[in-house]
Order: C-alpha cells, then structure tokens, then sequence
C-alpha cells in the first residue's frame, strides 16, 4: 500500500514539473551544450529539473507569503542549497537502483502515463497528440520523460523499502509513557522578602566590594567589535519609491477576489450514502443525540467533516439549503456531489467589500516595497564595483543611496542592524584587515561593513556598576536569611510535621508531570522535583524568592488519562517517522560516500542568472 501511495504522489510530482514547463521557463535560455550541474556516481542530475525545481519552490515560497520572492533573497533563505540536496539524494537513490538493477516493465510505465490527467483527450481516454504536445512545451521528449519515471519510480521503490513499516518496540513506548506521564503530588510554600522576621542589614562597602569580586563574570563587558557599515534597505527608501494610478489599479483588480469577499459559512458537512440513510440521522439529532457522535459512529473525526470557510458557489446545489440557514444549525439532507449529506452552519462570515481607495495605501505599500527591492538589486554591482576599485564606505555613501552608521557590537545585539542575521553572521566572522563585500539581508536590504578596531573585555569598577551590585547583593541576602529561618522548619517537614501545623502558607499540587508548568517557579523546578524521592524535602531557589517544597506521593501515569493514548500515537508515529528517516540518511549518505558527488558550479551559475 505504501508504494502505492508513493507513486501516486510521483504522478503528481512529475505533472507539477510539466505545469511548471508548460510556463516555458528557461526553455531557449538552458539549451547550450551543458545539460547538467552535477553528478552522483554515474547518475546526471540534470539542469533543467534543477531550474524547474528552484523556480517551483520560490513560487510555493511567494504564495505562502503573499509578496514576489527575488532569487538574492531566496539565495539568503537557503533555498538554492535545499533544492540541491533534495536533487543530489534522488541522483544517491538513481544510482543506487541502477546499480543493484531495479526497474519497472513496460506495461507498468504506460499503465502510470496513461493515468495522467493532462495527457488526456476529451472523452478522458489517453490522447497521445496532448502527451506529445505536453512533452514539447516541456522541453522534453517522450524517451527522456518515460526514462524519467523509470528512474523515479525505482527510486521511489528502493526509498519505499527502507522507511516503510518500520515499528517501534512497545517496550520503548511504555518506558517513553512512563517517564512522560509519571505522576507527582507536591506541598510547597513559597517565601520571599516580605516573609522574613527581621529586616536586611545595610550593606557596608566591604559587603558590596566581595560581592562584586566573586561576581565579576556578571560585571565585565563583552568583546564589543567597532564596526563602519553601509546599508539601505526597501523601508528606507519606501517614501521615495512613485508608484502610478495604473498599476496600483491593475494590482486592484488582480487582487479582486482577497479584497471583495462573498458571504461564507463556517460549515461541517456529513456525507450519506442515499437521502434516507441522511434523515435518519438528522432526526437523531433533533432527538437530542450530538452532530459530533453521529461523526464518531462513521468511523470520522471532526476533522474529516469540517469544510472551514466557503461560499455558495463552493456548495453547488446544496448553497441554498445552508445559506438559508442560522448559525448553530443542522440542516439538510441537501444534495451535493458526494451523495446526500447534513451541514452544521458553526458561524456566519458576512461579505467583505473594500474599495479601491480603502485598499490604495497597502497596494501601494505592497508595491513600493516591491519596486524599492529591484531598485536596490540594481545598486548591487555599482556598489560591488566601487568596493573593488578600492572605495571606501565613506565614499560609498557619499556617491550611492547607502547610509553611513557605525555600531559597538558583541553578540546578543539585537537592536538596528543588529536585528538581521546576516549583518550578525558577518559581524560575527569579520575580522582585520578584511576588505568590505556586499552582503544581503533577509528584507532584501544590502550592506557591507569593516571592522575598525575590537575592544576587549574589561571589568566595570564598583564606581559604574552600584546599583547592580547593590541589587544582586540584597537578592543574595535575602535567599541567604530566609535559608536560615526555615531550616529548623525544613527539618520538622523531613520528620512528617505538616506545612499547616508550622504555620506555612501552602501550595498543593497533584497530578504533576513532567510536561506540566508551575507559575512563577524556577525553569528548574518539574526537573528538581522528578529527581526527588517520597517524603524528601528541598529548598529552591528562585527569583528573589526560596520554594520549601516536600514531594508527596509518586504516581504511575493515570489509566484514564484521555490524553495518554493520543501521545502513545504521536510518540509512536513521531519515533517511527525519525527512525524511518535516520535508516534513509543513513542510506543517502553511504550511497553519496560510495559514489562519489560532483558538482558544476558554473552550470548552477548560468542556472542563477536566469532568476535575475
């Protein structure tokens, strides 16, 4: 069944390449003589799935963010290098298949193009004029498509065997259960500085000049580098960006359908075989039986059910049954084209209209900040070439839109330019004598930096730090005292006195598990408490306050504890999954070390410079 499933979902993949060719990316600009950018043993990985693959996941990238994706950006995500492991493993597993000899015959190739909707005629039969028109818009001929399945399939077979039907021992489950679920009572009183019986002593300067030599780590300065850089980002020149009346209404109307929504519902939908099975069951639930246990008796979860939000054009001929309907309400058998079924109308989404002018200031923000990114890509080789010829950042910003900051940083920094990783990753590796490169940031923004000098850690005197010091003492202090008052007390706990008979405020916990949070508690504490043993009793320390906490009982997990089977099947599914793809990695990375990997950086460049 799982190979099954598998190639299905390689039909599938290999259409959303056909899709992508159909576009005619890079159909006349890959076509010289290079034809692939790399290779894994005896296996090609080639240049046009490479492109084809680059392009298919910065759109999955741009429809999941809403904005246009530039290849620089998707460069600085990592996307470029994701790709080309994902394309270097299938190359492992194809020569791995070739190799050892697994193929699939004749008949199962056409039986797995035969089923591929797009090569399909009219009467829905297979038309063999669409497969080869398909093909050609494609780039590609009938022998290198059907070698393509071939190889995929045979990967797809030879992956199969090493992550399918891999179990967990239920030993490792139990042992996994128990230490998740095991159960803790607790008693604890939690004191602070208004709980102590005598006040705190002043502190002399002997107190604070000890505390704050026995503290120096807490008191000394981080190596801070001195660092001249130049940036612009989209945000800072937003303002300046001209956008005209055409294309703002030209992305109006793109964006018709997000900016002028119909009336929804939030709707369940219950599928019956015919319209009696259907009234049967809606007069149970008049009768007063839930919606959700007449799910649970199909054998479904909520979830099977749940339609989230649609219109009345996405319910066909059941919209004026359901639209028709209040909210809260269980209404049908209405027709649909799954057979009769019943609709709970959960809620009522009213239409949403917004105008063009309400709408102008975010396509205008969208637009700009589009524009503002291909403004700055275009400064990127002026600035690269001014760089080289040995341009100051000073000058730099005297002759480019960048501007001039310096910054003290160290690491931790997270204010101004601080905030982008990649200025930190390069602040971080810079070193003298470096010469200043142009480097992208997450928005798009480009920057280059040199280091001016670095400063090394130094201790901060007593005279600069006082009030810091005097704080931490008078926390030191207080844990201090209140240890002392409460031993005695912590002592008559150990020999099974009562928190309430020593006249201590109390906190009771039952049922506590190592997944469990304590408010206000030391991130510590549930490890503290699981390391303890029945009746021990322990003091613990937290911010400006002492826990004096006494362990109760210990638990087994609880048998009926409804959520201890669902994380027995999420455990048991998540070990299964991580073990499934520690065997493949395992797998991928003998192949690869067996192999051999080469890789053409040029071919990958020409690939790049199609993006651009």
């Amino acid at each position: 069944m799982a190979g099954k499933g598998i190639t299905k979902t390689l039909v599938w993949i290999l259409m959303g390449l056909l899709v992508i060719g159909l576009g005619g990316f890079g159909a006349t600009n890959l076509s010289g003589t290079v034809r692939s950018i790399g290779a894994v043993g005896e296996t090609d990985i080639d240049i046009t799935t490479y492109a084809r693959a680059l392009q298919n996941e910065i759109s999955a990238l741009e429809a999941e963010r809403g904005e246009p994706i530039s290849f620089a950006r998707a460069q600085a995500l990592g996307i470029d290098q994701a790709v080309l492991a994902q394309l270097v493993a299938s190359a492992a597993l194809e020569d791995e298949t070739a190799r050892i000899g697994i193929s699939i015959g004749d008949e199962n190739l056409r039986d797995q193009i035969v089923q591929i909707p797009a090569f399909t005629g009219i009467d829905g039969s297979f038309d063999r004029e669409a497969y080869a028109f398909a093909l050609q818009q494609a780039g590609m001929n009938e022998a290198r498509f059907e070698s393509n399945i071939r190889a995929e399939t045979a990967r797809t077979l030879l992956q199969a065997a090493v992550v399918s039907g891999v179990q967990v021992p239920t030993s490792y489950m139990d042992a996994m259960l128990t230490y998740l679920s095991e159960r803790r009572s607790i008693a604890f009183a939690t004191l602070d500085r208004s709980d102590l019986e005598t006040g705190l002593p002043v502190p002399s300067e002997d107190d604070l000049t000890t505390y704050h030599q026995t503290h120096l780590p807490d008191f000394t300065t981080p190596e801070t580098k001195k660092i001249t850089y130049a940036w612009i980002t989209p945000a800072m020149i937003l303002d300046t960006v001209e956008v005209d009346e055409t294309a703002l209404r030209e992305a109006y109307a793109a964006r018709e359908a997000e900016f002028n929504l119909p009336e929804r519902r939030l709707v369940e939908r219950l599928v019956f075989s015919d319209k009696a099975a259907a009234q049967v069951a809606l007069d149970r639930i008049n009768d007063g039986v839930l919606f959700e246990m007449v799910v649970s008796e199909r054998g479904l979860e909520m979830a099977d059910v749940d339609l989230g939000d649609v219109s009345a054009t996405d319910l066909g001929p059941a919209a004026d049954v359901v639209f028709g309907a209040e909210a809260g309400t269980i209404v049908g058998p209405a027709e649909t084209d799954l057979g009769p079924a019943l609709f709970r109308v959960n809620a009522i989404l009213t239409a949403q209209t917004t105008s063009f002018e309400d709408a102008r200031p975010e396509l205008r923000e969208a637009l700009a900040a589009d524009r503002a990114r291909r403004v700055i890509d275009e400064q990127i080789d002026g600035v690269d070439d001014l760089l080289a010829g040995g341009a100051t950042l000073e000058e730099i910003a005297s002759e480019t839109d960048l501007v001039l900051g310096q910054i003290d940083w160290h690491p931790g920094m997270t204010d101004g330019i601080a905030a982008y990783d990649a200025f930190r990753e390069s602040a971080a590796a810079v070193t003298d004598g470096d010469y200043p490169e142009v480097g992208k940031l997450e928005d798009d923004g480009i920057f280059a930096l040199r280091l001016d000098g670095i400063e090394e850690p130094r201790i901060q005197p007593l005279e600069d730090v006082r009030d810091a010091v005097v704080q931490g003492w008078r926390g030191q202090a207080t844990i201090e005292a209140l240890r002392a008052q409460v031993e005695s007390q912590a002592e008559q706990l150990r020999e099974g006195i009562s928190f309430d008979e020593l006249g201590l405020e109390t906190t009771v916990v039952d049922d506590l598990t190592r997944r469990s949070y304590q408010p206000e508690a030391p991130a510590e504490f549930i490890e503290i408490v699981f390391g303890m043993e029945k009746g021990e009793v322990r003091l613990i320390e937290g911010a400006g306050r002492l826990f004096l906490l006494r362990l109760e009982d210990i638990l087994p997990p609880a048998d009926e504890d409804e959520d201890l089977q669902r994380l027995r099947d999420a455990l048991r599914d998540q070990v299964a999954a991580d073990l499934s793809q520690d065997l493949f990695q395992v797998l991928a990375n003998d192949i690869r070390t067996r192999a051999g990997v080469t890789l053409d950086q040029a071919a990958m460049n020409a690939v790049h410079s199609n993006f651009n």
